[in-house]
């Protein structure tokens, strides 16, 4: 809450009563802050705070190190689409030998300065450009050569979660990748759980107001919807019936 509020103030100092018309700048720059803060910083993992686990007493890059998160990142090759890559936590996990360039597309704006620092730590400054848009921004996307079948590999780490319509950019992922390109994933979803899910569904507004993404979409529904899949069963959902945020990845080939 305490980030939302400083946020709120922000925006009435700098832009009087009229920022309270444009809500979703105050809740971006709040949960921009939010995520800014545990990158890197030690914090508690969200997921803990859902359930009645511990939680890890590190940053959230240092919780993602263990998880499949790195090795997933890892398959990324060629050309490649990184969804909303926020503050930059996937940069240092790419291998660069397999790299041809990294475009990373990503509407919220208070990401950005964190994100240009991460490139040039990483001396990307050649293979990684963000773009402050989405993915359905297809005049933008073209404006840089990001065309139907261009795209060798898409990223998504913890995004669809966020997105307004999880159907729609999944149809975009699909159409972007070449022929045989891969979709690499890590997205957290509905529990099969039916008492988790009742839990997820009670929970979901305040989360959603306040960390800007949905607990209880089925987000492998919305991916194997998308268009046809070499591999659909090579989809992994996480079997834990006590947590409101179920891991699913996988690293699917979009049909030859």
């Amino acid at each position: 809450m305490a980030v939302h509020y400083d946020a709120l103030k922000e925006a009435l100092r700098k832009d009087g009563l009229t920022s309270l018309t444009h809500p979703r700048r105050i809740r971006d720059a709040a949960v921009a802050e939010l995520f800014l803060k545990t990158c890197d910083f030690p914090v508690l993992d969200p997921a803990p705070l859902l359930t009645n686990s511990r939680a890890p007493a590190d940053g959230f890059i240092a919780f993602e190190d263990t998880t499949a998160v790195p090795s997933l990142v890892r398959f990324a090759q060629g050309k490649i689409l990184e969804l909303g890559p926020g503050p930059g936590n996937q940069i240092h996990r790419y291998d660069l030998s397999l790299v041809d360039f990294i475009y990373a597309v990503d509407p919220n704006p208070y990401y950005r300065d964190n994100v240009v620092a991460k490139i040039k730590k990483s001396d990307l400054q050649d293979k990684y450009k963000l773009l402050g848009c989405g993915i359905e921004d297809s005049e933008i996307l073209r404006g840089e050569g990001i065309t139907e079948g261009s795209m060798d590999t898409v990223l998504s780490i913890q995004v669809l979660c966020s997105v307004g319509d999880v159907k729609s950019v999944m149809r975009e992922v699909w159409k972007l990748l070449r022929p045989g390109g891969s979709f690499v994933f890590w997205e957290h979803t509905r529990n099969q759980d039916t008492v988790t899910a009742m839990a997820q569904a009670c929970w979901n507004p305040p989360w959603s107001a306040l960390v800007g993404c949905c607990l209880n979409r089925d987000i492998k529904a919305d991916i194997l919807a998308a268009g046809e899949w070499e591999n659909p069963g090579d989809i992994e959902v996480a079997d834990d019936p006590y947590t409101c945020l179920p891991r699913i990845s996988g690293v699917l080939k979009k049909k030859s």
